[in-house]
C-alpha cells in the first residue's frame, strides 16, 4: 500500500508536465537555503523532466542577514516546439530561528532573462516564432524544521525534513516580438506555493524534491501559469545549525 501511496502521488506531481505548455514563462523553484547563522553558505543543483535547469546559491554575511541568486535555464528542440529559455535572479532578505528548531525567511528580489520559442509542424516548418525579455519582482516566504526525522531503508537511516515556500511574483514580458513583428507586452502576477523534502545522502549533501503549483492570477494568452514547479536535485549547505541550537 505505501507503494501505491507514492505512485499515485508521483503522477498527481507530473500531471501538470503532461499537459500541454504554452506559456513563455518557466518559472524557477522558489530558493530555500534555510540560513541559520553568519557565514553560512549554500548551493543547489535541480532539473526536471522537461530540462528546465536551475542553479542555485545563497550566503548570510551577517546574523539575519541572507543573499542569494540564482541562473536558470531551459534549451529544448523537438519535432513541434524548441525552446530556449534563460532567467536569473538575486534576493535579499532576513532569517531567523523560531523556537529553536524552526527556521523562518522572507526574502524580496529581482529578476531578468529571454525566452523564445519556435513552433513547427512536418508539413509546413516554422509556423509561428515568439521572443522577448522577462523582468520580475519577487517576494518570498520559507518556513521549514531543522530537526529530521529518520527512516531505515537499505540497512541504514535516512535523516529526512520537509518544508515550505510560498513566492508571489509580478512578472513582464517586454519587447515580445511575434513572427518578427511588434506585438502587445503583457504581465501576470503569480503565485507559486511549493513543499519540498530533502534526504540526507552524506555529509551536507542532500537530495531535494520540490513539487509546487503556479497559478496566475491575470487572464493573459502568453504569460500565463501553464508550466508547474517541479524540480529535483542536490542540494549542499555548509556552516548552519541543526536542530536545536
Amino acid at each position: 500500500m505505501p507503494v501505491l501511496r507514492c505512485a499515485r502521488l508521483l503522477l498527481l506531481m507530473l500531471l501538470p508536465l503532461l499537459a500541454s505548455c504554452s506559456s513563455l514563462y518557466f518559472p524557477p523553484p522558489p530558493q530555500v537555503p534555510l540560513l541559520t547563522q553568519e557565514g553560512e553558505w549554500s548551493g543547489t543543483l535541480q532539473t526536471n523532466f522537461s530540462q528546465n535547469t536551475s542553479v542555485q546559491g545563497a550566503y548570510s554575511p551577517t546574523n539575519h542577514l541572507g543573499v542569494m541568486g540564482s541562473v536558470s535555464f531551459l534549451h529544448t528542440d523537438k519535432k513541434k516546439r524548441a525552446e530556449d529559455h534563460d532567467f536569473g535572479e538575486v534576493g535579499l532578505g532576513y532569517y531567523t530561528r523560531i523556537r529553536d528548531t524552526r527556521v523562518l525567511e522572507l526574502y524580496g528580489g529581482y529578476g531578468i532573462g529571454k525566452t523564445k520559442r519556435v513552433e513547427r509542424t512536418p508539413s509546413e516548418g516554422v509556423t509561428r516564432t515568439l521572443e522577448g525579455n522577462l523582468t520580475k519582482y519577487f517576494v518570498q516566504a520559507n518556513y521549514t524544521s531543522k530537526d529530521h526525522k529518520s527512516f531505515h531503508v537499505f540497512g541504514r537511516d535516512w535523516p529526512v525534513n520537509y518544508g515550505t515556500a510560498l513566492r508571489v511574483s509580478y512578472m513582464q514580458l517586454d519587447k515580445f516580438r511575434l513572427d518578427g513583428l511588434p506585438h502587445a507586452p503583457e504581465d501576470n502576477v503569480f503565485l507559486e506555493p511549493i513543499t519540498y523534502t530533502r534526504i540526507e545522502l552524506i555529509g551536507p549533501v542532500q537530495f531535494q524534491l520540490i513539487s509546487g503549483s503556479n497559478f496566475g492570477l491575470r487572464h493573459r494568452k502568453y504569460l500565463k501559469a501553464a508550466n508547474s514547479v517541479f524540480q529535483f536535485g542536490l542540494i549542499v549547505n555548509v556552516g548552519g545549525q541543526d536542530g536545536k541550537r
